[in-house]
């Protein structure tokens, strides 16, 4: 967004003020820009409260407010904004809700091609009859006793539900009938393929309205907190979210369409990088708690993925932006293997230096383990406790009796992991409650390690020295002396290192570049091979952004030779670019000729049989503008701008319309959120 400064010629207007907020996996960011100054004046960090997002939020924001020499009036904020990373973590991470699975008209083959199963192996799915053909034409009608006998089935076992059929984007009736039917039965959320993407492979628009699903009752509780923080602040303006394009939508319509807040995090990292930085052509790099992801602005714009982001291993189908997400942060679990490797991630545990700074009784479990040279072993300097701030109210759906009598035994405080996962199965039942965000598990990471080092003082060296030590002994099979246990300190900050700069140069190859000898010389720091010195940098600078970046960054500066940008509020640069976004949206319409002068006007609201190509053309193209500036306005945009581009293809030799095979228009709107006074 750019603002431009008021005029010195005329009287000041009112203040407005823009409220960014990002809600990490460790920290909760807020700024606050003067909208007609084009200023930030307050920014501040709080611990992300993952039991109770409202607490860290109204930390965040009451902090940064605290900072302003005056009182701010709630009416003078014209616009809180929020990008998360809660969506993309959980997909990275594995966890989500419980769901369960309507396939319409899918044959065996589409089935196995949703990799579904494969990837929920317990997942209700249910394949019924209905769908559509290619020319949106019922293939055969819904099966409603089938569909209902499906849902008794899954009854208990699912806390929203999924709903894709066979060529729904020419004719979405039976997504909408299940609907219908589903909310009625179960009063259960759903996800229909259709609300999220406008392609023809239906077994990946069910994949992605799956993991949409999984996502809604977090992404509603990020609003639902997000609200009861402005509530308390008395603060009344409409609260968007950023999408994983870098757009914003009001928060109303994203709760049924988390999915498009994959990657909202880097997104706004970005649209904030550039708004920090002045640059128009970088690398962003941005270092959070549980991942890096990195993407790439060119000449102003950002490079978008029109056919799907992908996100831990996961292709999706909604439109993002060019993200490259890794799960390395400053908070990746750190893991000693048989013959002493160290690995980083992609796991995200609690820092043992956070929640000894909150419970001060870790430092004495942490001796405990050391005086405790018998049993233990890796499951030392381990801890189990509740997510921060926890609720009673958390839905339980779908736990095993394994899972239900564990979660019993974990509590606020902190408890010694070889305690409470005495056993294989508790253990299991550990590793399930983790991945369902029920439990957090506290173990060394790169930012205890730093502590060590004298990098990171924020939290409790002491605890960090001490967890490092135990990693020291696992691996060394030898009291930790403190050389030992800064040798590996030193050696997982190498790591950590070698990994983000690996991931750097692999966004600026654009191609699979890991295993490479050259690669792995530069990143590693060696800087030669055999005989020959090696370099390789990117031609462009690297913006560098997250709270962990100076800790790393300037030795992978370093090792690539490349110029790296720590622009003034680097850290939050995601609340910033939450606070500077727009509105957008893209609709897309496609027009089908068969070669006899007929012609259909495909969208998922139905077809429409034309004629003449003209009068199809213009249907279609008045169909294509409308979609897109009612989704806009619907997400919060005032006086939106539509552009629209048309592909055609023509039969040989065609002279007029007549030939047109088929035409693909796309609108896409633009606007700024209506609220703003700016």
């Amino acid at each position: 967004m750019n603002i431009s400064p008021a005029s010195a010629s005329q009287p000041s207007p009112p203040a407005s003020y823009l409220i960014g907020v990002d809600t990490g996996g460790t920290y909760t960011d807020a700024a606050i820009i003067e909208a007609h100054g084009h200023r930030i004046i307050a920014t501040a960090k709080a611990i992300t409260t993952k039991g109770d997002l409202a607490v860290g939020v109204l930390d965040a924001i009451t902090r940064a407010l605290a900072q302003l020499p005056h009182e701010v009036p709630p009416q003078s904020i014209g616009m809180l904004s929020v990008s998360t990373t809660l969506a993309t973590n959980a997909v990275v991470e594995g966890h989500g809700s419980a769901t369960g699975v309507i396939l319409i008209g899918f044959d065996a083959a589409m089935v196995q091609r949703t990799g579904i199963a494969k990837a929920f192996p317990d997942i209700p799915l249910a394949v019924i009859g209905g769908g559509h053909n290619h020319n949106g034409d019922a293939a055969a009608p819904l099966d409603v006793a089938a569909l209902e006998a499906a849902l008794d089935g899954m009854k208990g076992r699912a806390d929203a539900f999924a709903v894709a059929s066979t060529f729904a984007v020419r004719n979405a009736a039976h997504e909408i009938e299940a609907r219908e039917i589903i909310v009625a039965r179960t009063g259960k959320p759903v996800t229909l393929s259709t609300e999220l993407s406008s392609s023809l492979d239906a077994p990946r628009r069910a994949l992605t309205a799956v993991l949409n699903a999984r996502l809604i009752p977090r992404i509603s509780g990020l609003i639902e907190a997000v609200q009861r923080a402005m509530a308390q602040l008395h603060i009344a303006c409409p609260l968007m979210i950023v999408k994983g394009d870098g757009s914003l939508a009001l928060a109303e319509s994203v709760a049924t369409r988390p999915i498009e807040t994959v990657l909202s995090g880097p997104a706004a990292s970005l649209v904030g990088a550039q708004w920090l930085s002045g640059l128009d052509s970088f690398i962003l790099s941005d270092m959070g708690g549980t991942t890096t992801d990195l993407g790439i602005l060119i000449d102003g714009r950002p490079k978008v993925k029109d056919e799907g982001a992908e996100v831990g291993g996961w292709r999706t189908m909604v439109r993002a932006i060019d993200v490259r997400t890794i799960g390395l942060g400053g908070d990746s679990e750190i893991a000693i293997h048989p013959g002493g490797k160290i690995t980083v991630g992609p796991q995200r545990v609690a820092p043992v230096s956070l929640i000894a700074a909150r419970y001060p009784q870790v430092i004495d479990m942490l001796k405990a383990d050391l005086s405790d040279v018998e049993g233990g072993g890796s499951m030392h300097g381990k801890f189990v406790l509740l997510p921060f701030s926890a609720r009673s109210d958390k839905s339980l759906s779908g736990l095993t009796p394994r899972e239900l009598e564990t979660l019993q035994t974990v509590t606020a405080e902190p408890k010694p992991f070889r305690k409470v996962a005495n056993s294989l199965p508790a253990q299991r039942a550990i590793a399930s409650l983790q991945k369902k965000g029920l439990i957090q598990v506290s173990s060394l990471t790169p930012s205890d390690v730093s502590h060590v080092l004298g990098l990171q003082a924020n939290w409790s060296t002491e605890a960090a020295t001490m967890a490092t030590q135990l990693a020291a002994r696992l691996r060394d099979m030898k009291m930790p002396t403190p050389e030992r246990t800064h040798t590996l300190a030193r050696e997982v900050w190498a790591e950590t290192v070698r990994l983000t700069g690996l991931a750097i140069l692999q966004t600026a190859f654009g191609i699979e570049m890991a295993d490479n000898p050259l690669t792995q010389a530069v990143c590693s720091g060696a800087g030669s091979l055999g005989l020959a010195a090696v370099s390789l940098k990117p031609t462009v600078p690297v913006v560098a952004v997250g709270g962990p970046v100076k800790v790393y960054y300037e030795e992978v500066q370093r090792r690539l030779g490349c110029e790296v940008v720590f622009p003034q509020h680097c850290d939050v640069a995601n609340a910033v670019g939450a606070a500077t976004g727009v509105v957008a949206h893209t609709s897309t319409v496609e027009v089908l000729g068969d070669g006899t002068g007929l012609f259909r006007v495909l969208a998922p609201s139905g077809a429409q049989q034309f004629n003449a190509a003209e009068d199809a053309l213009a249907y279609a193209d008045t169909l294509a503008r409308q979609l897109a500036q009612d989704a806009v306005l619907a997400m919060g945009a005032a006086n939106p701008q539509v552009k629209l581009g048309i592909t055609k293809t023509y039969m040989p030799n065609a002279r007029n319309e007549t030939g047109l095979l088929s035409a693909i228009l796309v609108a896409q709107a633009i606007g700024r959120p209506s609220a703003s006074t700016i």
